[in-house]
């Protein structure tokens, strides 16, 4: 049940985020002054954090998704879906480290 509640969460959370990044990118056509004063508030470190959270995010909705594809339309998918939440929490948990190492290597140069 977490992992569907992870996933409703983690697609709205995404969808957000498009939102604002479509209204923000369309700010340069209406003022490039204020775009760039926009584009200057997310250069801070609340602002990388939730850029760690993004590709968290991004992450386990993709993953989960492939699980849910799998549950869905293998025959075999609702026998071994347990292991396969596993799979995934294995593979997110490996990629984010590496993720948030590169994250944080930039965060490192941007502010130190």
């Amino acid at each position: 049940m977490w992992s569907w509640v992870l996933h409703r969460i983690t697609g709205a959370t995404i969808f957000f985020f498009l939102f604002v990044h479509v209204l923000d990118t369309a700010l340069v056509r209406v003022s490039p002054e204020a775009y760039n004063a926009v584009i200057e508030t997310y250069k801070t470190p609340i602002v990388g954090l939730m850029e760690i959270g993004l590709v968290a995010a991004v992450l386990f909705h993709a993953l989960n998704g492939v699980r849910v594809i799998l549950i869905d339309f293998w025959s075999e998918g609702p026998r071994y879906q347990r292991q396969m939440l596993w799979v995934v929490a294995a593979i997110f948990i490996a990629v984010l480290i590496a993720a948030v190492g590169m994250i944080g290597m930039h965060m490192a140069e941007r502010f130190l």
